[in-house]
């Protein structure tokens, strides 16, 4: 139990010294001093409530008495007052020079514990101060450092955003240049197509105009050429379309890296500006122990650059993929006009020297015409054929049909049951092969068909074989694209 209005100690302080014993209140004195505390702080061991009787009864067991203070021990015996044990008059314990030492040890004492409070008070304010000054420098420290942070974001932010904008510039050049590709590209298909329309035309005549001639060397060399130019223009096409993949991914990773880069300065400007007396501050225990980093300032300045060094090797690759597609339109529009005009100049030459031969055409036209009746009249023998074995196929069937109903051991299978079910297995066959040759002999109906038609077509070529060279083809190839055309610009 606490002592009423004791001081409590301070760490600070030195400890106190506390007498060896302690100078108990006589029942014999005034009123005054009874039920009173002793104005000495107890011991542990001794924070008691106070027992009279103890006091005199260890008074009683020591008639002795022992100094007051430490400033007491060297008294004499003699200066001791004597025990007396019949006492008749108001007797006291200490004399007036003990009372007048007490006095001193508390004032002393009192001193004491003033000077270790006030030089606490002291220490405390000035630790007080400092450690105020030290949480001042060192947000101060952090508040710099978070500013400098946010001026690095900032700059690596607007490195990101011009490089984002020269990208996307190269970008929108290269697909405008592929489009110009695929324009040019597509014009090569109506030239490439006449010529092969051309050799078709050409492919129909028969006899003596079935000569390798130099107008369909030419035309094969400008298909040959014209496939040439789109397969250059395909794969420059194809590394177009790869270098535009390479330039979004590019533009992609700088966007990502923009919008990182932009929530971290959102977060670390809004750290920046965030003071004592800022809104939405608060105790989150721990955090300074959970490390989420996964980079230094060297290896986010190094991804940054490497984004952007990136993105400037691409841009690089997309310029110079720009200008081999530019040197490419011009030199295959120039080889198919050369070309062009020596397939010209070569059907010019060819149709003075074309000639009529149709006889040998109508001889297999007739002989075509024969086969197709002769086949016609063997499909229509066919179907018959199956149409006959319909009958038997019936009778068969329903006589197992009829046999099903035999009652109980009736079911037998006998002979005459057996040979029904190998009847109908047979005539299965039967229709089965036939309906196999009339397939055949329908597609072979259907070759001579359009063997028939061929000829018929071949024969009308060959009787206008001056018509084809002369109106269809030279017709056809008075149209070509122009060389603006040809490099993609409409």
């Amino acid at each position: 139990m606490e002592l009423v209005g004791s001081p409590l100690t301070a760490t600070y302080a030195h400890p106190r010294s506390t007498p060896t014993k302690f100078l108990p209140a006589i029942s014999t004195m005034a009123s005054s001093y009874k039920n009173r505390f002793p104005y000495y702080l107890l011991p542990q061991s001794f924070s008691l409530p106070w027992m009279p009787s103890a006091y005199y009864k260890a008074a009683a067991m020591n008639p002795t008495l022992a100094p007051f203070s430490k400033s007491s021990q060297g008294l004499t015996p003699s200066k001791m007052l004597p025990f007396v044990s019949n006492r008749t008059n108001l007797f006291t314990w200490y004399t007036p020079d003990d009372w007048y030492r007490s006095n001193l040890t508390n004032y002393k004492e009192s001193e004491a514990s003033r000077h270790n409070a006030e030089r606490l008070r002291v220490d405390t304010s000035r630790m007080i101060q400092d450690k105020y000054q030290q949480t001042k420098k060192t947000q101060l420290e952090s508040t710099r450092n978070l500013g400098e942070r946010v001026n690095d974001i900032e700059f690596w932010r607007s490195e990101l955003c011009r490089e984002l904008d020269e990208m996307m510039g190269e970008t929108n050049a290269l697909t405008d240049m592929k489009k110009r590709l695929e324009r040019a590209l597509a014009e090569t298909e109506a030239p490439l197509q006449v010529a092969q329309e051309c050799l078709l035309h050409r492919e129909k005549r028969m006899g003596i105009d079935l000569v390798h001639d130099n107008v369909e060397k030419q035309l094969f060399t400008e298909v040959d050429v014209i496939r040439s130019c789109q397969e250059r223009m395909q794969q420059c096409l194809d590394k177009a379309k790869a270098q535009l993949a390479s330039n979004r991914v590019a533009q992609h990773e700088l966007e990502r890296d923009l919008v990182n880069k932009q929530a971290a300065h959102r977060i670390d400007d809004k750290c920046h500006h965030l003071r004592n007396t800022s809104d939405g501050i608060s105790y989150y225990r721990g955090v300074e122990r959970v490390d989420a980093t996964i980079s230094v300032p060297e290896s986010w300045a190094r991804f940054t650059d490497d984004n952007i060094l990136c993105s400037q090797s691409e841009r690089v690759a997309s310029a110079k993929l720009r200008d081999n597609i530019e040197n490419l339109l011009v030199a295959t529009a120039n080889e198919m006009w050369r070309q062009f005009n020596g397939v010209n100049v070569a059907f010019t030459n060819r149709i003075a020297e074309t000639a009529d031969a149709k006889s040998k055409i109508q001889t297999h036209l007739a002989k075509t015409l024969q086969e197709i009746f002769q086949i016609e009249m063997n499909i229509e023998a066919i179907r018959k054929a199956i149409r006959d074995k319909g009958p038997p196929l019936k009778v068969a069937q329903t006589r197992l049909d009829e046999r099903t109903r035999r009652p109980n051991v009736e079911l037998c299978r006998d002979t005459a049951q057996l040979r029904l079910v190998n009847e109908v297995h047979e005539i299965d066959e039967m229709i089965q092969s036939l309906q196999q040759r009339l397939r055949d002999a329908e597609d072979t109906l259907q070759m001579l068909v359009r063997a028939k038609s061929v000829l018929e077509h071949d024969l009308a070529v060959k009787a206008n074989s001056l018509f084809i060279d002369q109106e269809k083809c030279m017709g056809m190839r008075k149209t070509f694209p122009s060389t603006v055309r040809l490099v993609g610009y409409v």
